[in-house]
């Protein structure tokens, strides 16, 4: 069984947070960009796999099949999965110029939920077509699966409520990722439910180091970005 060092990343308001598992205990790490993190979380050890809670590989038409296997899967807690928008949408100026990409190109309008996290697509975009980190392997996740898996279906109660927090520790420390009180500045600066999140991804990046994971769609689709697009978990 695979013990390589793994990353899950979630975005926050600082930017980028990250959740190390390797033999010790996880290990938290913040920063203002996807590369920035990978560099701290990497200077600690290599990585195997980086498991990322944003979408990789945007869509030049329509939808991408990712999003609806897994909003599919999500049942109750499907509204938590944006529907990405098209890359000419992602890379609009403004937000009536993406509305009329996506109208153009995928048949509807997207959301403002979905134009505002566009900056970090981007960012993960540039990072993974600009220099691929060497012998690492970059995954799409959406912790919402993640959690669901854990719990063999999707909660009940939103992560950003105490009980679905502590229904979602409770789940990572069953899977043995206990999270230390005491996170140093990720833990300062990142929203409670954008760490557990960040450790969901976690989880889910040491199952596809495990070769246990599965994906949304299998096989990935692959768009003109030419980046396998899927939702593991």
């Amino acid at each position: 069984m695979s013990s390589e060092r793994v990353l899950g990343v979630d975005a926050c308001r600082a930017g980028w947070v990250g959740i190390a598992l390797a033999g010790g205990d996880p290990r938290a790490y913040l920063a203002p960009t996807i590369r920035e993190l990978t560099e701290q979380a990497t200077a600690d050890g290599p990585l195997g796999v980086v498991a990322i809670d944003i979408p990789i590989g945007l869509a030049d038409t329509g939808r991408r099949r990712a999003d609806q296997l897994a909003r599919a899967a999500l049942g109750r807690r499907w509204p938590s999965l944006f529907i990405t928008p098209v890359r000419d949408a992602v890379q609009a100026g403004d937000f009536p110029a993406a509305q009329a990409a996506s109208r153009r190109l995928a048949g509807e309008g997207i959301s403002r939920q979905a134009f505002a996290v566009g900056a970090k697509i981007l960012d993960v975009d540039r990072w993974l077509r600009g220099a691929p980190p060497p012998a690492v392997r970059v995954v799409e996740v959406h912790p919402e699966l993640s959690f669901a898996d854990l719990a063999g279906a999707p909660l009940a109660a939103r992560k950003s409520t105490w009980a679905g927090a502590e229904r979602r520790r409770e789940l990572l420390a069953q899977a043995g990722i206990i999270l230390a009180a005491d996170l140093g500045l990720a833990g300062e600066q990142a929203d409670v439910d954008d760490v557990l999140d960040a450790a969901a991804a976690a989880w889910t990046a040491r199952r596809v180091s495990r070769g246990t994971a599965r994906c949304l769609p299998d096989p990935p689709e692959t768009f003109s970005d030419g980046l396998p697009s899927a939702i593991w978990t």
